[in-house]
């Protein structure tokens, strides 16, 4: 069974004259364990999608189900209690505390969920050890580098051992040796862990490390191509522009400049 499907997903945002359809009836099913790249211009919907699969907000109409619960029906309550404890996010932004530890920032989430403070460092640390930093542990975010920065970040979404693990621009922030190296750590998570990643990226680089790739358009799904087919063709840097509604040729899905 999928750990995540939504069937005929739609968002709308304002009534009447004004109102815009931002997703248009997404149907997506994600097995356990695959790490899916989201791509398409500013405004396709891909930021929409990620926030309905984090319970951020419900959709209009359609069914979101998480390892087999559908949360478009959850109350705010329940979307945040599952936000806490089910869902990891890591953005662009690292978001840690300059004054905490690696190993505190990573603890505190639990510890305010309610875990007590022993518990929540184990954790901590063994997450921190899942991301190759537990020699870095006591250090504070100034004392990191930005790769090991964005590492401490992951590590703070997996020490709650969530069902999935969204991830948007994580690389955003990063040069091309730190992006190659977090990358390569969300592929590692998924093939040698199962754990379930879904990643927004305009970069091509970072696409090619997933498993999947979904290419977004006017609120749709234009494209779900299989890492195979796109890793080889993948043109880097991506530049050019397809016009809309055209056909993207296979392995070779192409993004406007000013949405790189």
């Amino acid at each position: 069974m999928p750990i995540i499907e939504t069937r005929n997903l739609k968002k709308q945002f304002g009534t009447g004259d004004v109102a815009v359809e931002v997703l248009k009836g997404v149907d997506l099913s994600i097995e356990s364990g695959e790490f899916v790249a989201l791509m398409g211009p500013s405004g396709s919907g891909k930021s929409t999608l990620m926030s309905i699969l984090g319970g951020i907000e419900p959709p209009t109409s359609g069914e979101v189900i998480l390892d087999g619960v559908d949360i478009a029906h959850l109350s705010d309550d329940e979307r945040t209690l599952l936000r806490r404890r089910r869902i990891g996010f890591v953005f662009q932004a690292f978001n840690l505390i300059p004054t905490l530890s690696a190993l505190e920032n990573v603890a505190l989430p639990l510890e305010l969920d309610g875990v007590d403070s022993k518990e929540a460092n184990r954790r901590a640390a063994e997450a921190l050890e899942r991301v190759e930093l537990s020699h870095r542990a006591s250090h504070i975010p100034s004392r990191l580098s930005g790769g090991e920065q964005q590492r401490v970040a992951i590590a703070r979404a997996l020490a709650i051992k969530p069902a999935i693990l969204l991830a948007d621009e994580p690389t955003g922030n990063l040069d091309s040796r730190q992006s190659t190296r977090v990358t390569s750590l969300l592929r590692g998570l998924a093939s040698d862990h199962q754990q379930t990643i879904i990643m927004v990226t305009h970069d091509a680089n970072v696409a090619k490390s997933a498993f999947r790739l979904l290419l977004f358009r006017d609120g749709s799904i234009e494209r779900d191509i299989p890492q195979e087919e796109f890793a080889s063709n993948f043109p880097v840097p991506v530049s050019g522009q397809y016009p809309k509604g055209s056909a993207v040729p296979p392995g070779n899905p192409v993004l406007s400049e000013g949405n790189r």
